[in-house]
């Protein structure tokens, strides 16, 4: 069974530091036996197909890539894996207008674990308005209209406290939509 993959690194590429460049992770993963490699931007976004069963899925992969980055490139780096249909399911999911607004004013967090309500209920909502956020599954949608650099929700939503032992990591609508287009390929 040929199943695609996208993968999501955190924290790659940035200022300089913990540097991963496309082309060697390409390798990596293609050495690893997987085909059909490609990867989108320098933040650590690629896709992937594999032969397997169920035994090997997303949890399996994600221990697989992370140990072999590890080793090739020297330090850790946190990965998701997710499958076609959950990147779409995500996407179809959104609780927001996604075709009326700017890729930079709606982003996906990627959850490894499914993150519930409590972990936000020290938040007061009507404070951050306009910007808005929603749980989906495994997934948080957060529209912020000046994007998310100068977002005090996207901020008070990704303190590193809040989410204990479950790894995060963030994407843009534009990134979402062209992940989800790449594993439809």
């Amino acid at each position: 069974m040929t199943t695609t993959y996208a993968l999501l690194l955190r924290g790659i590429n940035v200022s300089g530091h913990r540097k991963v460049p496309m082309a060697e992770l390409r390798s990596l993963i293609e050495g690893l036996g997987h085909t059909a490699v490609r990867t989108y931007l320098q933040s650590g976004n690629a896709v992937f197909t594999t032969e397997g069963d169920e035994d090997e899925g997303e949890e399996h992969l994600t221990r697989q890539l992370e140990q072999a980055i590890e080793e090739h490139f020297g330090f850790r780096v946190d990965c998701l894996v997710r499958d076609a249909g959950y990147l779409a399911a995500v996407a179809e999911a959104c609780p927001f207008p996604a075709e009326e607004l700017e890729g930079k004013q709606l982003h996906v967090t990627y959850y490894s674990a499914p993150v519930g309500p409590e972990a936000f209920a020290d938040l007061d909502p009507a404070s951050f308005l306009p910007e808005e956020f929603r749980l989906g599954d495994r997934a948080l949608y957060l529209y912020a209209p000046e994007g998310l650099g100068r977002s005090k929700l996207g901020e008070a939503l990704h303190k590193p406290s809040r989410n204990k032992g479950v790894i995060a990591t963030s994407r843009n609508w534009n990134t979402v939509a062209k992940l989800v287009e790449m594993t439809r390929d």
